[in-house]
């Protein structure tokens, strides 16, 4: 099993840091001053708010994930218990996205710019997919946890989530009992 965050929307506030601080752990141009530009705010999760309740919604890092599965280039891997991208491999098919059951996994295009170099009449374009990693390679871990002031956020390690759901069977068979 892939590890994964999960939320509890019974806690969720909707206040969007952890949109902030998914945003700010993954700069989209790390050279613009502005961390929070509409250039660089581009959080890998989405706050979702329906009338009853809020909660952030991103990769489920799936088991046989339909997204590695129908990628035809192997640009999306499992790596570090979850389901990463290689963008070297990526060629901007869209297939992950269309397969993602929970419509998390987005196509984000960004305009290429090296750094040091004027700007050309016609610019190109890159697109890429975009979901959340876990923020492997980032201190401290998925950033949107740590962000969130009510604690609705949490890590759940690849394994967990079969003992966490054993002992909830247990707790509902032994409320029947009594």
């Amino acid at each position: 099993m892939n590890s994964l965050v999960v939320a509890d929307s019974g806690k969720c506030v909707g206040c969007t840091a952890c949109e902030v601080a998914c945003a700010l752990a993954h700069p989209i141009r790390q050279e613009s001053g502005d961390m929070l530009s509409p250039v660089n705010f581009k959080p890998r999760l989405k706050v979702v708010k329906g009338p009853r309740m809020t909660a952030p919604q991103q990769c489920r890092q799936c088991n046989n994930a339909p997204c590695v599965n129908v990628c035809p280039t192997n640009a999306l891997v499992y790596s570090h218990n979850s389901v990463q991208l290689v963008e070297e491999r990526c060629v901007a098919c869209c297939s992950c996205a269309i397969a993602c059951p929970f419509g998390v996994m987005e196509m984000l295009t960004l305009p290429i710019k090296q750094p040091g170099t004027e700007p050309v009449s016609a610019p190109e374009f890159v697109t890429l997919p975009f979901k959340c990693d876990l923020c492997v390679g980032v201190d401290g871990g998925p950033a949107c946890i740590s962000a969130c002031p009510t604690g609705a956020i949490r890590f759940v390690e690849s394994g967990s989530l079969a003992a966490e759901n054993s002992k909830k069977r247990k707790k509902y068979v032994f409320s029947l009992v009594l």
